[in-house]
């Protein structure tokens, strides 16, 4: 008979994706066959020709389960879904169909299943699929992952917590992420307390951990749809801090810390030449994590010719302006893709560490 918890949220960026990614790699220690279903997927991409959400393409990378990519991404709502659902395109019951026919299928074929959901408790309900009733349908006891905090997350579990109810699906435990390190003990010691007859343990997850939280360059890069050249070694490397290239050369070197993305106009041609050329000595490599040059003047003939020769990642935007940029990549947050090897080996690392996969497997 398979095992299958099904990984709601109380809201978006609570490390959903990172707890079923951990939750897989610990019952692969124990279990011969363990798959993964990304129930409802509203981020699409093609996969092998298939059009699946891509936590599911990014679990069949990392675990090696591609042969089951067609059922691990039974409903993809991409752009254009909720309209083609209320023109009648679509029916709920057709997409209920599909969900529970793969869902049967992976059971059959799995001995541990991870079913994960997408948001908090009510996304999906315009199609008639929203989490909870995704884990009713799959027959899956809950695990609710929250965020970091005390009254927020309080808050976010109870207004979660009845949609899971009328469903009659049973919500296990809540595991507690992004935890501050310096917090921990203070903050689950609350919520043990605020949360102590409602029938479930609450268990901490992981701490906030900027390596974790923060964009690699290939992830700046497909935000802001420019091709990232130089160093491909270094295109997975992560960006800890951003800096504007707006002080004199020697004060923005001054004031670089360690792995760094300088957003620097396209007129700073003495600060590209600085920069690049202190890109060769190993103290300013492990600070300088490369360049973001927007602006619509051009780069010199002889400043990108040595940008070019340095190697240091860079990517050339010019049809925006550094506030453009600047806004854009410190608004965004990092999700994680199967070319993230230095983040997926430390969660996995880490999820042996804090993540108590027996007590959960025994709730189950």
């Amino acid at each position: 008979m398979c095992k299958k918890i099904f990984i709601a949220a109380t809201g978006q960026n609570t490390g959903k994706t990172t707890i079923s990614l951990s939750l897989v790699h610990l019952a692969r220690q124990k279990y011969k066959r363990v798959g993964f279903i990304k129930a409802v997927g509203p981020k699409c991409l093609d996969f092998n020709g298939c059009v699946v959400d891509k936590d599911a393409a990014l679990m069949a990378r990392v675990f090696g389960l591609e042969e089951d990519i067609h059922l691990m991404s039974p409903v993809v709502l991409g752009s254009g879904s909720t309209k083609r659902f209320l023109d009648g395109h679509l029916t709920t019951a057709v997409l209920e169909e599909r969900l529970v026919s793969a869902c049967r299928e992976m059971e059959r074929r799995y001995d541990f299943l991870v079913i994960e959901g997408a948001g908090h408790g009510g996304v999906g309900s315009v199609v008639g699929l929203s989490n909870s009733r995704v884990a009713s349908l799959c027959s899956a006891p809950v695990a609710m992952v929250s965020g970091g905090g005390i009254g927020s997350v309080i808050d976010s579990v109870l207004l979660n917590l009845p949609l899971y109810r009328a469903e009659g699906v049973e919500v296990k435990l809540l595991l507690v992420n992004r935890l501050l390190a310096e917090k921990r003990k203070e903050s689950m010691g609350y919520l043990s307390k605020a949360f102590s007859q409602l029938g479930f343990p609450v268990t901490a997850a992981f701490d906030y951990s900027p390596v974790l939280a923060d964009p690699t360059l290939n992830h700046l890069a497909r935000l802001l749809k420019h091709p990232l050249k130089g160093d491909e070694t270094a295109h997975n490397r992560i960006v800890h801090h951003i800096q504007l290239g707006a002080a004199s050369s020697q004060k923005v070197i001054d004031r670089l810390e360690d792995s760094t993305l300088l957003i620097t106009t396209s007129c700073r041609d003495e600060l590209i030449v600085t920069l690049s050329s202190l890109y060769h000595i190993p103290a300013y490599q492990r600070k300088i994590v490369g360049l973001l040059i927007p602006g619509h003047a051009p780069v010199s003939a002889i400043t990108q010719q040595i940008l070019d020769d340095s190697n240091i990642p860079y990517i050339r935007i010019i049809e925006s302006t550094t506030s453009e940029i600047y806004s854009a990549v410190t608004g965004f947050i990092s999700k994680l893709s199967a070319e993230d090897d230095e983040k997926i080996d430390l969660i996995c690392s880490l999820a042996e560490k804090v993540i108590d996969f027996e007590a959960i497997d025994r709730l189950l």
